[in-house]
């Protein structure tokens, strides 16, 4: 992985203007298709396949009239009047008619106290029902701006006192949008960019690659909308997300650049080294976040599915951004990047050597030669942080969970629901109609059920729905049935229940519960089919399969991550240990969550409009979104660790360096996150203000308390065990080269061997299942159309070591160069490059060379030759081609092969002067290599060995 990142990053550093055309040119298409394509937000809430959801739908087709969106238009008069008496009357027809003629009104009740609207005890409230012909995503925003005016129109022509408010399903939901908070918080990244980086151009160009990061995405969000529907909190979520993840990435790349730099390196080197190196990390932090946030959809909710999909579409962009265009601003911005005490050296050494014309050759100041030894000196403040939570790890360990434990206590009680009107801000419209109805009516008229009944075959429409009524109307928690009829076709009956608790009440969804519970009598007694639906009944069974899909979802993505860890830091432990610590973050979040939103703590301060339950899809976001971030701070940390670990192999000393190595980056990189997630609690939506919070609080504890405290102190009570892997697990995954140690070896080996077809250095083959050495160590040098020999006893060895030259096989030590390439991590390559043939497998191995010296002739004519072109050819187990006319034949066809610039590898099996005898024939000049000679080894079945022949 560091290898591809490392060619990225250097060709986006050198290719700087074109990189920077191309992502404006991506932001500019993707506002060009939001604004061709985009077909606005919708927030209606559904679940395809509940009983509410089917129970609309079926009631859409048979019963429209009672299927279409609602609102309700609530009257008040003043203290001792009656809302009948003909001044409120009078101007409530008027209104009614009016409304009445409304685009998209179908029907408003009338005030009738007999059949119309619904009358208050007191006389004082009457509360009119409008049926709009569309469904809740259809209705236009000139009907809400129309029926809205209506209200206007009608308070101002009641009695002085009098109020008159708009309300139902239509206003539940309001719009976000971005506040002076959210600004705020961007603001506070920009002081802490710069704090860290020390430069107002360092500090401005990750908030300038995030913005662009999210604009591509947001726009994308709403350039969506013309595939379907995209609820308001999907872009802001992207923003939200884009927004933070997309600082973070650059700023560990931006800080690992001027590291390099401080080190004495040059701009692109340096670009291309960071964005090898940190950009690894960035990547599989990106990855992280992208399978948690994509992991939503196992809630089969669609909504929630497009919010996981926006969500890491824009983690995405902020990784791609991460990798291409922060390098190339970086090149921009040259010298201006490198810390200043390493630009001051860099100067002093450049005016000594113009200076100084007798010092020697290549000698540098003492000044210069510190800044490009040592780079950035550790904090103090981290080093005293490290060493003392490692210093009684045990203790740590304990007081960080019993800390965590008390603050995750009150998720205990946690309760969830889809929030409504209630939890709008205390100035909206819709708010105050909640209210005025919860006063004069009480909380369960905003909560109205619906009960469908299929009465198709029944010979009494009219008495079966008043009998089932009746039954309904004697449940627990049941204030009045209303309304009991059936549709004029007589095939569907509709029952409204009005509960005694509100929307969010545990004794609302009871009453659903029970309800449905009387399906099987009624059934049986009446042979009539009942569902309960309407808006209430569906944001219940939303929070009920949001329930459900919690415990699958977190298998799923912990577990695919758990996977995906253990490749990039090869330890069971560590990711065991990541993902126990990421519990504990959202055990404290949710607790905090639940002591501010239904407790009150803080929430006046916080602007929590009302308190109640927690919106139900919370806790699968918060758990998505915190568990990606949570490895990103794993990542940036014990990738430094185990980097430290891998060059010195002092496990406990690995903890303190690498700590101090990334500690101040995720200083930073929380704080900017929590900053950015806490901009959005105090002006956010509802359904946006708790999950910000949590995420917020998720990120400063596992940040702060879990990753910075509580890792390094049980990666220290494990020593050298953290870093444990059965060796066979180890050989079967994939290496990804987090840490860039494949890349350092590719660069230094850079000058080594050059213009040769393979050279190989102290190379050493173990023997399988085993550390122990079989083969090596070996060492030779092939000129790019030259013939090498390799024989010995073992049949085995020789294949294994043909197969090492291939790319088939990784040796475990020593350096192996084949075609300019380092192996084993540049492996896929040298396979494109090399051929392999098997003399006993092969039907015609002369017919074979033959075609292969002919592909060879043709790209050598060509006048740019491919990159992947054939290189080397490997003839495996040349001893069995005892055919003399044969061997001539092949002969012959390496000897064009090698004419046409390519050279030959032969594996000869077999006891030396016989082997040495059949090289002579095939290539006179090859040169010999006999591994019996500098190999103790014994003739292993090699189970590595059958795995490369197969590959």
């Amino acid at each position: 992985m560091s290898s591809v990142l490392y060619r990225i990053g250097r060709w986006s550093a050198s290719s700087r203007r074109l990189v920077l055309l191309g992502w404006v040119a991506v932001l500019a298409l993707a506002g060009a298709m939001a604004g061709f394509l985009g077909e606005g937000l919708d927030d209606e809430v559904s679940i395809p396949g509940t009983e509410g959801q089917d129970a609309m739908e079926r009631l859409n087709a048979t019963f429209p009239e009672m299927a279409g969106a609602s609102a309700s238009l609530i009257v008040v008069a003043p203290d001792g009047a009656d809302i009948t008496d003909a001044d409120f009357a009078e101007a409530i027809d008027t209104a009614t008619e009016t409304i009445e003629d409304l685009e998209q009104v179908d029907a408003v009740t009338p005030l009738d106290e007999d059949e119309g609207a619904l009358i208050s005890d007191d006389s004082r409230a009457a509360m009119l029902s409008i049926t709009l012909d569309s469904d809740q995503s259809d209705v236009m925003d000139s009907t809400l701006e129309a029926l809205l005016n209506e209200r206007d129109a009608l308070e101002q022509a009641l009695p002085e006192g009098s109020e008159a408010e708009m309300g139902g399903e239509i206003f539940n939901m309001e719009f976000p949008g971005v506040g002076l908070m959210e600004v705020a918080g961007v603001v506070i990244s920009f002081v802490v960019l710069l704090i860290t980086l020390g430069s107002v151009v360092a500090a401005g160009l990750p908030l300038l690659t995030a913005l662009l990061g999210v604009g591509v995405a947001v726009l994308l969000v709403f350039a969506a909308t013309a595939l379907g529907p995209v609820n308001s909190t999907t872009p802001m979520l992207a923003l939200m997300l884009g927004m933070a993840v997309g600082i973070d990435y650059a700023l560990l790349l931006i800080a690992r650049h001027r590291e390099e730099l401080g080190k004495g390196g040059e701009v692109i080197e340096s670009a291309a080294r960071a964005t090898a190196t940190a950009g690894s990390a960035i990547a599989f932090a990106g990855v992280t976040n992208v399978i948690a946030l994509l992991g939503l959809s196992f809630a089969n909710i669609p909504f929630l599915t497009i919010m996981g999909v926006a969500g890491s579409v824009a983690v995405a962009i902020a990784v791609a951004i991460a990798v291409t265009l922060v390098p190339a601003l970086i090149a921009f911005s040259g010298e201006r990047m490198r810390p200043r005490a390493a630009r001051r050296a860099r100067a002093e050494a450049a005016a000594a050597e113009t200076g100084a014309a007798a010092a020697p050759s290549g000698t540098e100041t003492p000044r210069a030669e510190e800044a490009q030894s040592s780079g950035p000196s550790p904090s103090r403040f981290f080093t005293g942080w490290v060493k003392a939570v490692t210093r009684f790890p045990a203790l740590t360990i304990a007081v960080v969970v019993a800390g965590i434990a008390v603050l995750a206590f009150p998720a205990t009680d946690l309760r969830l629901a889809m929030p409504g009107a209630g939890f709008l801000d205390e100035e909206h419209h819709a708010r105050h109609a909640y209210e005025l109805t919860e006063e004069h009516f009480g909380e369960g008229y905003n909560a109205v059920l619906m009960v469908t009944a299929t009465i198709v075959t029944s010979d009494d429409p009219l008495g079966v729905i008043e009998d089932i009524a009746g039954e309904i109307e004697e449940l627990d928690g049941v204030v009045e049935v209303p309304l009991a009829v059936p549709n004029p076709s007589a095939d569907t009956g509709i029952i409204q229940v009005v509960p005694s608790g509100g929307p969010e009440a545990l004794e609302t969804e009871e009453l659903v519960r029970d309800i449905r519970a009387l399906r099987p009598q009624i059934a049986e007694d009446y042979g009539v089919d009942i569902a309960v639906t309407g808006f209430t009944a569906i944001t219940i069974d939303v929070s009920e399969q949001l329930g459900d899909a919690m415990l699958p979802f977190g298998i799923a993505v912990v577990g695919l991550c758990l996977i995906l860890m253990m490749m990039i830091f090869r330890s069971v432990v560590v990711p065991i240990k990541a993902s126990l610590g990421y519990l504990l973050s959202v055990g404290a979040a949710f607790g905090v969550v639940t002591l501010v939103f239904q407790d009150g703590w803080a929430a006046d301060l916080l602007d929590v409009p009302r308190l109640g339950p927690v919106i139900s899809f919370m806790p699968i976001i918060l758990m998505g979104v915190l568990f990606g971030l949570a490895m990103d701070y794993e990542c940036f940390l014990v990738a430094r660790m185990r980097e430290e670990y891998v060059r010195t192999g002092d496990a406990r000393q690995a903890v303190v360096r690498g700590f101090q190595g990334s500690a101040k980056v995720v200083t930073a990189t929380a704080t900017i996150m929590v900053a950015v997630f806490f901009g959005f609690v105090p002006g956010g939506d509802i359904y946006l203000k708790p999950i910000a919070l949590g995420l917020a609080v998720g990120v400063a504890v596992d940040a702060f308390i879990v990753r910075m405290t509580l890792v390094p102190a049980v990666m220290t009570l494990l020593g050298r065990n953290a870093w444990w892997i059965p060796r066979r697990l180890d050989r079967i995954m994939p290496f990804f080269d987090v840490e860039g140690e494949r890349l350092e070896k590719q660069i230094a080996l850079t000058d080594w061997a050059p213009q040769t077809a393979a050279a190989a250095r102290e190379l050493v083959i173990n023997a399988p299942n085993s550390d122990d050495p079989w083969i090596g160590p070996v060492e030779f040098s092939l000129a790019e159309n030259g013939a090498l020999g390799i024989k010995s006893r073992s049949r085995a060895a020789v294949t294994a070591v043909v197969l090492a030259v291939a790319g088939r096989l990784a040796p475990d030590t020593g350096d192996l160069k084949v075609t300019g390439l380092v192996l084993p991590d540049r492996s896929a390559a040298v396979r494109h490059r090399v051929a392999v043939i098997d003399a006993v497998n092969a039907p015609d191995v002369p017919a074979e060379l033959r075609r292969l010296a002919a592909q060879a002739r043709r790209t050598q004519q060509r006048s740019t030759p491919r990159p992947g072109r054939l290189r080397i050819v490997v003839l495996d187990r040349a001893d069995v081609l005892t055919d003399p006319t044969a061997r001539r034949a092949v002969a012959d066809r390496l000897a064009e092969l090698r004419a046409a610039g390519v050279a030959v590898v032969l594996g000869l099996p077999g006891a030396g002067a016989d082997a040495t005898r059949r090289l002579q024939e095939l290539a006179p000049d090859a040169a010999l290599i006999d591994l019996d000679a500098v190999s103790a080894h014994p003739d292993p079945a090699g189970s590595r060995l059958q795995e490369a022949t197969a590959s």
